[in-house]
């Protein structure tokens, strides 16, 4: 049976939900990593020397990633049996409070080592909130659209990373300019925290309003007409029976999560502590490209619509891999116009990975386990990509005092995923409406 497309008015409404969505947990995500390169060292880590600080603000970062698996697990689980809509709304209030919350945190001056604790607990809150968003944002979307353009579409809830960051970015960069030094460390750093309560209003309306995915509703309502066969619960079905769909997501991740935020994070202490140059210029880099790759994502989604999933993410991927030193290059100039020049660029090859991600995950596994098998791919790569990406790169800047070693780092995962994504079948066109472990042929 092949799923017919939602009326434009309603798929164009769920297309937003996702996209609103994803921007807000972005926002909540982002501003975390932007603060630990800027403030948290000093706030919550405050007895360390300035990298030595900024890496205990990246750990506690880190952590964050460590509970997306388990985000993509239980949300997977719970998405694959209640319906996509449900889990969408539940992740969305807990990234949205966590955040707030952070606003409101006392600093270690105020109560010492329980600071950087709590710190941490709403940082885990952060990451298992977003394990479960970014599986039901790309399915809902994904599961209403035609095979012909899903490329395009699921590429939406992408998009949603950039603006998220180019919203946190944008924040910090106007306080940052707008305040000494001094008022920026001692309140005007949670201003965007606290603005997230704002954001998930916002998020909350629009995706309550949209409609449940058709597939999954088919889906559920046979498997209840075929009540007496017993299935497998959704998460043991994929690591027993899709742990090579598995494999290739991780590995199909590894270039695209750890570019971007040695791009985006990292760039923020590279610039600030080996170059010397105020804050503000990494920010104001970075909030121009995510400019450039908001625009980018869709247009690589549409493209993997006609030259097919593979083609495009391996573009982008060896497209990365060649990037890296010329950016380097671009940011010793220590000239503003060069630095964003190296940040544009990476941002815009990022986005040939990043933009048929979402349609290739979703048309790797069948309709009873897609939620839960396209999550743990997607975040369980989190872990040892964009996890260790600024903590891995801080340390070979610290050990190693320059940029070459960050090079063979991030083509090294370029070269994993290119592996990876070549060990995949073509998946463009493949039918959505199908049941688990059936594929769909389809040509490259």
């Amino acid at each position: 049976m092949t799923n017919a497309a939602a009326p434009r008015q309603s798929f164009t409404k769920v297309v937003v939900a996702g996209l609103v969505g994803t921007t807000v947990e972005w926002y909540d995500f982002f501003l975390y990593g932007s603060a630990a390169a800027l403030v948290f060292n000093k706030l919550f880590f405050p007895d360390s020397d300035p990298l030595t600080g900024t890496l205990l603000a990246f750990l506690t970062y880190a952590i964050g990633f460590l509970a997306r698996p388990l985000g993509g697990l239980v949300f997977g689980h719970y998405g694959d049996k209640l319906g996509r809509k449900k889990l969408l709304v539940l992740s969305l209030l807990l990234m949205g409070g966590a955040t707030f919350a952070m606003g409101l945190l006392p600093t270690h001056a105020a109560i010492g080592v329980a600071a950087p604790l709590l710190l941490t607990f709403l940082r885990l809150v952060q990451g298992f909130a977003l394990g479960g968003e970014w599986g039901g944002a790309v399915l809902i979307v994904s599961e209403h659209g035609t095979a012909a353009r899903r490329g395009f579409w699921a590429s939406w809830p992408q998009a949603g990373a950039p603006m998220g960051n180019l919203l946190a970015t944008a924040v910090l960069a106007v306080l940052a300019s707008a305040q000494s030094e001094a008022a920026f460390l001692s309140w005007g750093w949670r201003v965007p925290f606290l603005l997230s309560g704002v954001l998930v209003v916002v998020g909350l309306w629009v995706r309550l309003s949209v409609s449940e995915s058709p597939i999954f509703l088919a889906a559920r309502a046979k498997a209840e007409a075929a009540a007496q066969v017993r299935r497998k619960p959704p998460v043991v079905a994929v690591l027993r029976d899709h742990w090579r769909e598995v494999l290739i997501a991780m590995g199909a991740r590894m270039a695209e999560n750890v570019s971007y935020y040695v791009i985006t994070a990292f760039i923020l202490v590279y610039l600030s502590t080996s170059l010397g140059l105020p804050r503000s210029t990494g920010l104001n880099a970075v909030l121009i490209a995510s400019a450039a790759h908001l625009l980018a994502i869709p247009l690589w989604g549409a493209l993997s619509d006609r030259i097919g999933r593979r083609a495009t993410y391996v573009l982008g991927a060896v497209g990365m891999g060649a990037w890296m030193y010329p950016f380097f290059l671009l940011l010793d100039t220590r000239s503003f116009g060069a630095i964003t020049l190296a940040v544009t660029v990476g941002l815009v090859l990022h986005g040939a990975m990043y933009g048929p991600q979402a349609a290739f995950f979703a048309e790797l596994f069948g309709t009873e386990v897609r939620y839960s098998g396209a999550s743990i791919g997607y975040q369980l790569a989190s872990i040892a990509a964009g996890a260790l990406a600024p903590i891995v790169a801080t340390a070979l800047l610290r050990d190693f005092g320059g940029p070459f070693p960050i090079v063979l780092y991030v083509v090294a995962m370029c070269v994993l995923t290119v592996v990876a994504v070549l060990a995949a079948r073509e998946t463009r066109g493949s039918s959505l409406d199908r049941a688990d472990g059936e594929h769909t042929a389809v040509s490259a």
